[in-house]
């Protein structure tokens, strides 16, 4: 199932963490006190974003589902797919549109609360959108699995900000390329981009929890330096299983596949401040990602280490 036009897929074909630079926080993002209502800023806002929600939705209904012919609602299962990668891209997905909406309606001087639940909720509602259009899709169908991924990374940031007024468990993502995409590149991508967004070997997610934030004030803690904890899947060539593959000799190729759990260190770029707009823009653009750090790698076959876990 699809999750964000420019964000999302979950099933064989579709694509799930695409660009979330396009929708990573501002600076505008940030805790701000109640100053009041601002219409001229909220008629933007809403206005904006019921443009481009009306605009995606056509154009995703454009490019993609008229070609596929349509059906009745129902329902698809996918939660085995991909040992859950693409759940966690939809959870991402949704957190992070979810702290672009808190922070617009902030900027536009609606009351906190209000703020928080209508900015808060605008992924999940978004990307449920097009769970249903799946659902009416022969192709696919509605993922219970996708609409409470897409839940739940809403109701994450909604109650860091309700409970802290910031952000101080945050989800991020890293890429690695990975040797599987060459095997089928009609489903992990055939570059560099495409790979970024299909190959779910490739990815990983994290939590990444800022332990300055819990503490006092004074603390001496570094308030930029987080604790992430990660999770990854290898070698998945399919969806649901790999299908066989003959190497050019005619050996039948089989992949493990298995999951990755990581922990590591992380750098929180919004909690460095600078007296210049530009690179604090920058720090909000790209905090998103996770940064290289030292690593340990658990999975079915061990532990091992890293200097650049990413």
């Amino acid at each position: 199932m699809m999750s964000c036009i420019v964000l999302s897929q979950s099933d064989s074909s579709k694509t799930t963490f695409t660009s979330v630079a396009r929708v990573t926080p501002t600076p505008i993002d940030s805790a701000m006190k109640y100053r009041g209502y601002n219409k001229k800023r909220l008629t933007l806002v809403v206005g904006t974003e019921v443009a481009l929600y009306a605009g995606s939705m056509y154009g995703l209904n454009q490019l993609w589902y008229k070609d596929y012919p349509r059906s009745s609602f129902h329902f698809f299962d996918d939660n085995n797919e991909w040992l859950q990668m693409d759940k966690l891209g939809h959870v991402t997905t949704a957190y992070y549109i979810g702290r672009v909406g808190i922070g617009l309606m902030k900027w536009s001087g609606v009351e906190r609360k209000k703020a928080i639940w209508y900015g808060g909720m605008v992924g999940s509602v978004y990307q449920s959108t097009i769970e249903v259009f799946d659902g009416f899709s022969s192709q696919w169908g509605f993922s219970v699995g996708d609409f409470a991924a897409n839940t739940v990374g809403s109701l994450m940031v909604v109650g860091e900000e309700l409970a802290w007024d910031e952000q101080r468990i945050v989800l991020k993502f890293s890429f690695q390329p990975s040797m599987y995409a060459s095997y089928r590149t009609d489903e992990l991508g055939k570059n560099m981009q495409e790979n970024i967004l299909k190959d779910y070997n490739g990815q990983t997610y994290w939590l990444s929890v800022n332990p300055a934030s819990f503490m006092r004030k004074q603390t001496k803690f570094p308030k930029w330096l987080n604790i992430a904890v990660g999770y990854g899947a290898e070698g998945m060539t399919g969806a649901f299983f790999n299908p066989l593959y003959i190497d050019a000799g005619g050996w039948q190729i089989n992949f493990d596949r298995y999951r990755q759990f990581y922990l590591s260190f992380d750098v929180d770029l919004t909690r460095i401040k600078t007296k210049s707009k530009f690179f604090n823009t920058i720090f909000y653009t790209v905090g998103f990602i996770k940064i290289p750090a030292p690593a340990i790698e658990f999975n079915k076959y061990g532990i091992k280490g890293s200097l650049l876990g990413f």
